[in-house]
């Protein structure tokens, strides 16, 4: 079929990897403007039309990863049945992946009830409902906007502990980014000492684990030229010019990172593993990785780095057996070939580490399935 006047999709990866992602958005807002929000606490599954799935920028891997789930899930009325070709999600449900500011705003937002659901790094999940928020060291007033300092987890303070967060699963590893361009001289993280360097934007779980990363590091904030940036526009200022590097967490390859490379030659900087492992002997939910060789153009060589893992999150609240429908259509032979299908991060995702790094209750409906299943939560799950 002939394109679209105007539409460059198929003429190569970087502009095949936009179009999947404005057919996502398209499909995602055609939905939002189509379908009323029905309550979800205490409603049984015949009530419910429609389920929000909290990501974050359409740039990023959680919007990706949240359009498969929502489309996995979906089973709206009339659908043919799974065992004949059709749907195999919870039926009468449709759900969509809504883009969002990231970890933090998605979590307050599950918290009050503002979404059904969504996608977050297990260290925001974590902070969020236990309350026991790490206090990262801070500039001046006079280095710091206000909207970064409201940004990251002291946002969450104002709140106190969301003791009705409840994960559903623990999905993939998400890698800490580091990006510079090629001909930078920024080779390390001391080396981003006097830099312009785009930490993440206010609610994001990226800035929350950049400034954990430079402080580890033995640096601070105060010694770098911050700015807080949504990830379109410091992928942008890269390339521009305008910054010097950025931070970003996510499932390798991040679509935003993958354009950036397609438009100039880009590096990763290493997180080194000791900065990992001081991470990781504070807090269980991190963990050293290897973003591999080959994930992004033009970037060959392994890198080291820290992870967290991306949990998917619900209220207690939401009804059980709402809960447990969509947990075991979340591990259906057919979604885990749509994951596997539409994002590397996807052949990640397994039943088998379904408990990994999740360090908040499960919900009951999830843990139902689980047992059913075999698997047996550990404890405090």
């Amino acid at each position: 079929m002939a394109r679209a006047a105007g539409d460059n999709c198929g003429r190569d990866e970087r502009s095949d990897s936009r179009c999947r992602r404005r057919r996502i958005a398209g499909v995602a807002a055609a939905l939002m403007l189509g379908l009323a929000a029905a309550p979800v606490a205490g409603a049984g599954m015949d009530e419910l039309k429609f389920f929000r799935i909290g990501t974050a920028a359409t740039t990023g891997t959680y919007f990706q990863v949240g359009g498969v789930l929502a489309s996995a899930i979906s089973k709206p009325s009339g659908s043919r049945d799974c065992d004949h070709g059709g749907s195999c999600g919870v039926p009468g449900l449709v759900a969509v992946a809504q883009a969002s500011q990231g970890s933090v705003q998605n979590v307050l937002a599950v918290s009050a009830g503002q979404l059904e659901s969504a996608l977050a790094q297990a260290d925001i999940a974590y902070w969020a409902y236990t309350g026991a928020l790490h206090a990262a060291r801070r500039c001046g007033a006079g280095k710091e906007d206000a909207a970064a300092r409201n940004g990251g987890t002291a946002l969450l303070k104002s709140h106190g502990p969301l003791k009705n967060l409840r994960a559903i699963a623990s999905l993939y590893p998400e890698d800490i980014h580091v990006v510079v361009r090629a001909d930078s001289a920024i080779r390390s993280l001391r080396d981003l000492k006097g830099k312009r360097v785009a930490l993440g934007e206010p609610e994001s779980g990226t800035l929350t684990d950049a400034r954990m990363v430079i402080e580890a590091a033995g640096l601070s904030e105060c010694e770098m030229k911050p700015e807080y940036l949504r990830l379109s526009e410091a992928a942008d200022g890269l390339v521009q010019g305008r910054i010097d590097a950025f931070f970003l967490v996510g499932g390798y390859p991040v679509p935003a990172i993958t354009d950036v490379t397609a438009a100039t030659a880009t590096r990763l900087v290493p997180i080194p593993r000791e900065v990992a492992e001081r991470l990781s002997r504070k807090f269980s939910f991190y963990g050293t990785d290897i973003i591999p060789g080959g994930s992004y153009p033009g970037i060959d060589g392994d890198t080291a780095t820290v992870s967290t893992m991306a949990l998917w999150l619900v209220r207690e609240e939401i009804d059980d057996d709402l809960v447990y429908a969509i947990t075991k259509a979340l591990w259906r032979d057919t979604t885990k070939r749509l994951l596997d299908a539409a994002h590397p991060v996807g052949r990640r995702i397994r039943l088998a580490s379904a408990f990994d790094g999740v360090a908040i209750p499960l919900h009951p409906g999830a843990a139902r399935f689980y047992r059913e299943v075999g698997l047996h939560p550990p404890n405090g799950l």
